[in-house]
C-alpha cells in the first residue's frame, strides 16, 4: 500500500512539473527575452518556460555545480564552448545573436567627440560591466584600449556585476556608462535620444559579440527543451533579436 502511495506521488509530480523548461539567459537579453518567450508560446502554448538571468561568467558557474538548467543563452562562445569541451553541454555552440555596445547616459553630452568623450573632465565615473566575467565589460575595456585612452579613463570605471546593473549604474551612480546597445530598447530608456544620451561604440574597436546557445545536459533528450532551442536559430527569434538592437547571424 506504501508503495502504491509513493508511486501516485511521483506521477503527480511529474504531471505538475510537466511542460516546463528551465533556461539560462545573459543579462543583456533580458530586455528581449519576454518577446521571445511570448512568441514560442504561441506555437508551444502548453510549455512554462522558466527563466534565470545573470552574468554568463555566473550562469557557467552555477551551470558547472549542478544549477538544473536545460538550456544556456550565453552573450559570448566562450562559456558555452567551454561547457561543451567539458561534456556538460551536448550540442556544440551556434551563435543566436551578435551583440553590440553603446555608451549611454541620462545627461546630455556632446557625442559627436566619439569615445573620447570619456576623456571629458566633467565624467567622473563610468560605468562598465565586470570585464573578467561579463562580455561587454570586456569589449568595453577593448575599445578604450584600442581608442588609446585606457589610461587617461581607467581610473573613473565603477564595475557592476552584469550588463542590466551596468545600466542601472549609467542611470544613477555614474556619469555615463557602456552597456548593450539592446538595453536601450526597454519601456525606461525609451525618453533618452541618440547622440545626446547615447552612441553606439565603433565596432571596429572591439571584437564582435557573438552569443552562443547550448542545450546541457539536463536538457538532453528533452523535446520542449528541443523546441525552444530550435525556435531561437529561427526567422521569428531572429527578427525579435533583431527588433532589440542585435545584429544576427
Amino acid at each position: 500500500m506504501l508503495k502504491k502511495i509513493i508511486l501516485g506521488s511521483l506521477l503527480s509530480s511529474s504531471v505538475l512539473f510537466a511542460g516546463t523548461i528551465n533556461i539560462a539567459v545573459a543579462a543583456n537579453v533580458s530586455y528581449a527575452i519576454n518577446e521571445l518567450v511570448a512568441e514560442f508560446n504561441q506555437i508551444h502554448p502548453d510549455t512554462k518556460v522558466n527563466v534565470t538571468l545573470g552574468s554568463s561568467g555566473k550562469l557557467t558557474a552555477q551551470i558547472r555545480n549542478g544549477a538544473p538548467y536545460q538550456l544556456f543563452m550565453s552573450a559570448n562562445m566562450k562559456y558555452p564552448q567551454s561547457l561543451y569541451d567539458d561534456n556538460i553541454a551536448v550540442t556544440r555552440p551556434l551563435v543566436y545573436a551578435q551583440g553590440s555596445l553603446a555608451y549611454f547616459s541620462s545627461k546630455k553630452y556632446d557625442f559627436s567627440k566619439g569615445i573620447n568623450l570619456l576623456e571629458n573632465s566633467k565624467i567622473s565615473k563610468i560605468a562598465i560591466a565586470n570585464p573578467k566575467t561579463a562580455p561587454y565589460g570586456k569589449a568595453a575595456v577593448e575599445a578604450v584600449k584600442n581608442a588609446q585612452i585606457y589610461n587617461s579613463v581607467l581610473g573613473k570605471f565603477v564595475y557592476a556585476e552584469s550588463i542590466s546593473q551596468t545600466v542601472s549604474y549609467a542611470l544613477t551612480a555614474a556619469d555615463i556608462g557602456f552597456i548593450a546597445k539592446s538595453s536601450l530598447f526597454s519601456p525606461t530608456m525609451s525618453q533618452y535620444n541618440k547622440n545626446e544620451n547615447w552612441a553606439d561604440v565603433d565596432p571596429k574597436l572591439y571584437t564582435p559579440i557573438n552569443q552562443g546557445i547550448v542545450v546541457v545536459k539536463n536538457g538532453e533528450k528533452n523535446n520542449e527543451v528541443a523546441s525552444f532551442y530550435t525556435f531561437m536559430l529561427g526567422k521569428k527569434a531572429k527578427q525579435i533579436m533583431n527588433d532589440f538592437g542585435y545584429l544576427v547571424p
